[in-house]
């Protein structure tokens, strides 16, 4: 863990844990969005596995509030996305902005430093398989990711139900800010079952601010995920979510990218 915070620290300056300001949500224009990165953990995360879904990790505290409101303030004020509610998606290919990359490199060590021993035979293998957070095959790419896409979604707007375009690789991570929210993982229809009577049960994933989410293996390829923002559809433990603007940032790579 030390060794972990230490290499975060030299990448992107000392983390500001300890100030009163990340027991809150600060707003966009109050954000340090200087050179030196906020996007450090104060603590390793942990991460939650959906146990119906092979290839589908949560981190839910991967972002602290100070730093998702960084994180916040690159995207509105730095790149001057979503100023207009006409516009609320921005892509960029190739190079990336450098707050991107800096939350690639998070995400990349935060899979490293979690809790496995990397020089273990067993744990590796199990990390090659599709019970692992991230394969390694994919971990161990250059770069992680090269293209993004940033979405603003207000009350009520979410996305149907989808599988992510073939022209990207295995292995999505989707970093999800301001608006809790349920999406809902359904398998792919299979032609040769789809007489059935009635269709399976959706699988839903509670997304909080600064959570993470990897998809990966038979998640990224068998399985649609949406987001239904009307009302009845965010329900979770009982209670419907009070909906607020939501912010997305999906990162992936290209095929044929090297």
């Amino acid at each position: 863990m030390d060794d972990y915070k230490k290499l975060i620290e030299e990448a992107f300056g000392e983390s500001s844990e300890d100030s009163d300001d990340d027991d809150r949500l600060r707003q966009p224009e109050d954000s340090n969005i200087s050179g030196e990165s906020e996007l450090v953990f104060g603590k390793l995360p942990e991460w939650e596995r959906i146990s119906e879904i092979k290839g589908l990790s949560l981190c839910r505290d991967f972002l602290t509030p100070h730093q998702q409101s960084t994180l916040l303030a690159s995207i509105l004020q730095q790149e001057g996305w979503f100023t207009d509610s006409s516009h609320n998606q921005a892509m960029r290919f190739g190079d990336l902005p450098a707050w991107a990359n800096e939350l690639s490199t998070c995400i990349r060590e935060l899979i490293q430093y979690s809790n496995y021993d990397p020089e273990s035979t067993d744990i590796t293998s199990e990390m090659d398989g599709q019970d692992c957070i991230f394969p390694s095959t994919l971990l161990n790419r250059e770069p992680l990711f090269n293209q993004l896409i940033a979405n603003s979604y207000q009350p009520g707007e979410g996305i149907c139900a989808h599988v992510d375009l073939m022209r990207f690789e295995d292995g999505i991570a989707l970093v999800s800010l301001e608006s809790s929210c349920v999406m809902h993982f359904s398998r792919v229809e299979n032609e040769a079952v789809t007489d059935r009577k009635q269709p399976e049960p959706k699988i839903p994933v509670y997304l909080t601010p600064g959570s993470l989410l990897l998809i990966s293996g038979e998640a990224r390829y068998q399985w649609k995920h949406e987001i239904n923002r009307k009302p009845g559809f965010q329900i979770w433990d009982g209670l419907e979510i009070v909906q607020k603007r939501r912010t997305s940032i999906t990162l992936r790579r290209l095929c044929n990218s090297e």
